[in-house]
């Protein structure tokens, strides 16, 4: 199992992006396998575009994977979408994965006025249109022509927590899936990737995991969250846990992008 980070920008009123840029070279030099990147709109707090931060992240390190968990589809227009995820490909190297779903806040929908209702049918509507854009098809008149690097587009992961419909297309439609941590707890982690492996699903990431190392250890619910609030023995046996579910990536969330604190994360798990 491999180890990424999301450096969380939610309760840090001093955050600036010369902050967020020094934890992502941190992340690639420590050796985190991935740098991955949340969406909310008005929620309260600022999350920066994770397209954005996904080919900032990819012009300050070298190597690292980047991705987002999740992106919401409903949320754009889905022509000017895929040209977006063009471009983040293309400034990326190829490095960008592209985790997607259809969203699970209201507000979120309220913000930029769209209804969130029915957005797991504008979920596939869009996914299918982008995905025929990035091949260079033309779409209603529409072509994109995209750029040979960057042609066919990046992986997509679906983002779905309990699955019944998605986790299916997830592992047959799709490159892989993401589930959430914040929002499941260990019976339903495993009941997902159970699920996934069954269907001949390939890459299963469990993203979303709070992590905070000084907090006391709180105990696991079966309601969630997963988190690694807890001693770092504790989160060791945590992550081992998740691996031996069958998970090939977990992303920590941590909202202090120290140096030392990254280490800290890093030192939890050897893959």
């Amino acid at each position: 199992m491999r180890l990424g980070i999301s450096i969380s920008t939610t309760t840090d009123g001093t955050i600036t992006g010369e902050k967020v840029m020094a934890g992502m070279r941190a992340a690639e030099r420590i050796g985190f396998a991935g740098l991955w990147f949340f969406d909310t709109i008005g929620r309260g707090y600022h999350t920066p575009d994770p397209l954005i931060q996904a080919s900032v992240a990819a012009a300050v390190t070298e190597k690292i994977e980047v991705g987002t968990c999740i992106l919401q589809v409903p949320l754009r227009n889905p022509v000017e979408l895929a040209h977006r995820v063009l471009t983040a490909q293309l400034m990326t190297g190829g490095r960008l994965t592209l985790g997607v779903g259809a969203g699970s806040t209201k507000g979120d929908f309220d913000a930029v006025g769209l209804a969130f209702e029915g957005r797991f049918k504008r979920l596939r509507d869009g996914l299918t249109l982008m995905r025929r854009l990035w091949r260079g098809e033309t779409v209603d008149g529409t072509n994109l022509t995209p750029p040979p690097a960057a042609k066919g587009g990046p992986p997509v992961l679906i983002g779905s927590w309990a699955g019944s419909v998605w986790i299916p297309r997830a592992a047959q439609d799709y490159d892989g899936w993401i589930s959430s941590a914040t929002y499941t707890g260990a019976p339903t982690l495993k009941a997902g990737i159970d699920r996934f492996r069954d269907l001949g699903g390939k890459r299963a990431v469990v993203t979303n995991i709070p992590t905070d190392l000084t907090k006391p250890t709180q105990p696991l619910s079966d309601d969630g969250p997963y988190s690694l609030h807890c001693s770092p023995a504790d989160a060791k046996d945590r992550l081992a846990r998740l691996a031996d579910m069958g998970f090939d990536d977990a992303v920590a969330v941590v909202t202090d992008p120290s140096e030392a604190n990254l280490q800290a994360v890093r030192d939890l798990w050897p893959g």
